[in-house]
């Protein structure tokens, strides 16, 4: 499939380690996917090797874009934003869901984790929001305001259990507005702070 495996940090090639998602962070996506709201901080892992630089529309089923603020870790702190799609395989997802299985088959397979370039945090990260428009339209916003677990508090959660390296990323959740990916539909991502574009992104769906 051609796998990067690697992200982009100040024109520097990182190969993260890890990558570690939350899910089930913004309650208006708990909602339209009629989830439970969780009592802890829902986590899973994607392996490096799910690191594409190509947007798959389907790989053995239709795939489901997520879009995330997703974080640089250096020195076991939060170093670097960038834009991050989660992508999922819902029908999937939803079988082992039912049965109460993990979710890596829907969610960690190679093609499963597509970044734009990551830049150096802003001073006041609580302004950070992130908008997906796909074929002009927006499709999702939202940020950290809206977040049920902040970055810093996600950082202190996970460190509790697992060694966090540098070049590992964590990724923060989405909003509402997730969908399937189409062929051939244009995919523009953008991280703001304070309505400051600090970093985007462009892909055409394969």
């Amino acid at each position: 499939m051609g796998h990067m495996q690697t992200i982009n940090y100040n024109g520097n090639s990182i190969t993260p380690s890890k990558i570690v998602c939350v899910g089930r962070n913004y309650a208006a996506h708990i909602e339209e996917l009629g989830n439970e709201v969780p009592e802890d901080m829902v986590v899973f892992n994607k392996p490096g090797s799910a690191i594409s630089n190509t947007l798959h529309s389907n790989l053995g089923e239709p795939l489901h874009y997520e879009g995330e603020l997703a974080f640089l870790i250096q020195h076991g702190e939060l170093a670097a934003v960038g834009f991050g799609l989660d992508l999922t395989k819902r029908g999937l997802q939803s079988k082992l869901k039912d049965k109460g299985l993990p979710w890596e088959r829907a969610k960690a397979f190679d093609g499963a984790a597509v970044f734009s370039k990551f830049v150096a945090l802003p001073e006041d990260m609580e302004t950070l929001t992130l908008q997906l428009n796909v074929n002009g339209e927006v499709r999702q916003q939202g940020g950290v305001s809206l977040m049920m677990y902040k970055p810093q508090t996600i950082l202190q959660e996970l460190s509790r259990f697992t060694s966090l390296e540098d070049g590992d990323i964590i990724m923060t959740g989405t909003p509402q507005g997730v969908g399937v990916i189409k062929p051939g539909e244009h995919f523009e991502a953008r991280v703001l702070a304070a309505e400051k574009v600090l970093v985007s992104g462009s892909w055409v769906a394969q």
